[in-house]
């Protein structure tokens, strides 16, 4: 039985790899700290189960499980997340994910999970796995062909007479990347998954890999769909996911099997003449987001509760992640704040000491001057004192 577990945080990660080794000493654990490394590990390990978090670095969870389900229908996927909105939990099992289980994560809970996950694979029967182990060998033997003819190299003795009967007509798509010196796994997968589902909406084909910065996606559309709306659809999705530039050519119709490495040419040399498309999403982090709100309404209520609930965690777990993130408990940032902000208000001989309190978020002026001394080892007004400034009485 072989587990991945991708979770960006080691504390998780290595949690849930001792809690199921403890209990299941066989099982092959892998580990992955973003999508990235999660791609890259289920391209060279045969995975039966993936536990991934819904915010990693570089794809959240539930876009990686959506996009991974097409190259990988049989691998079992449980989310773990810090997130209690309904919502994810929802949108995560109409993805098809076997449990949605709340950091921090019971033990208990883990270990029957991976048990009953366990059970559904032992029930899968030799003929079924054989039959997929099959279909999925024919695929990657025909898409390894394509790949070969559309670079104009030699296929043999291959007969794809079967295979030119399924295309009479058919359209190519490219889709190129400009790489920032940098590993473009996670773009390559996200390209060859999201082309490859379109592509099963508007009709059939597949994707093969052309190089390292290149995919190229063959496509006979069902009636009524012009290639122009896979295309906007296309440049759509990967401008939310994609990190890296990239471009896409359509070849027109084509009707000749025979021309495909002489119009993949011309779609590369079109290319070069074609503006990159860039990344749109956006890479805050939840405390990134507490952060800008805490900022903007630190003369509220701003209990624990509340700002967890601004960022969809819960609130044992926002504050986890919080002081693991700001090297401080939450409470003592938030004061912090606050009472950094007093010192400039209290720079200003117009405003009484109620009016300061009152502007960082303090009714009461004998629990603000409390504070304020506690962490400056002196009161409000001796810091006036000390700062020259004279109030101005009305």
């Amino acid at each position: 039985m072989n587990i991945l577990i991708a979770d960006d945080e080691s504390v998780i990660r290595e949690g849930v790899r001792r809690t199921i080794k403890k209990a299941c000493p066989d099982y092959h654990i892998y580990l992955a700290a973003s999508t990235e490394e999660a791609v890259k590990m289920m391209s060279e390990q045969p995975i039966d189960i993936v536990l991934t978090d819904i915010l990693m670095p570089g794809m959240n969870g539930l876009e990686f499980m959506r996009i991974s389900k097409r190259k990988y229908p049989h691998v079992r996927w449980v989310v773990i997340s810090a997130h209690s909105e309904f919502s994810y939990a929802q949108e995560a099992v109409r993805l098809g994910a076997r449990d949605y289980l709340l950091k921090p994560l019971g033990k208990n809970k883990v270990i029957e999970l991976i048990h009953m996950l366990k059970e559904e694979i032992d029930q899968e029967t030799e003929h079924s796995k054989d039959s997929k182990l099959l279909k999925t060998s024919l695929k990657y033997l025909r898409e390894a062909v394509f790949q070969r003819l559309a670079s104009g190299l030699d296929i043999g003795n291959i007969d794809i007479k079967p295979f030119v009967q399924d295309y009479p007509e058919f359209y190519l798509v490219m889709i190129q990347m400009e790489p920032e010196d940098k590993s473009i796994h996670l773009d390559h997968f996200i390209v060859e998954n999201v082309l490859g589902e379109l592509i099963d909406t508007y009709g059939k084909g597949f994707v093969v890999s052309y190089d390292r910065k290149s995919l190229l996606g063959l496509v006979k559309l069902d009636k009524g769909y012009p290639i122009m709306v896979l295309q906007e659809k296309l440049k759509e999705h990967l401008r939310h996911y994609m990190k890296v530039p990239f471009q896409i050519v359509n070849s027109g119709l084509i009707h000749d099997f025979a021309s495909v490495p002489k119009v993949v040419t011309q779609m590369r040399h079109a290319s070069a003449a074609q503006d990159y498309e860039y990344f749109k999403g956006t890479a805050e982090t939840p405390i990134e987001v507490a952060l800008q709100y805490i900022k903007t309404h630190y003369n509220e209520d701003l209990s624990l509760e509340k700002v967890a609930s601004v960022v969809f965690l819960n609130p044992v777990y926002f504050s986890q992640l919080f002081k693991a993130k700001m090297g401080q408990g939450y409470k003592e940032y938030v004061t912090s704040l606050r009472l950094e902000q007093a010192r400039q208000l209290l720079l200003n001989p117009k405003l009484r000491l109620a009016e300061i309190a009152d502007r960082i978020g303090y009714q009461d002026v004998r629990h603000f001057t409390q504070v304020f001394r506690k962490k400056f080892m002196l009161t409000p007004t001796e810091y006036r004192l000390q700062q020259n400034v004279i109030v101005i009485s009305d």
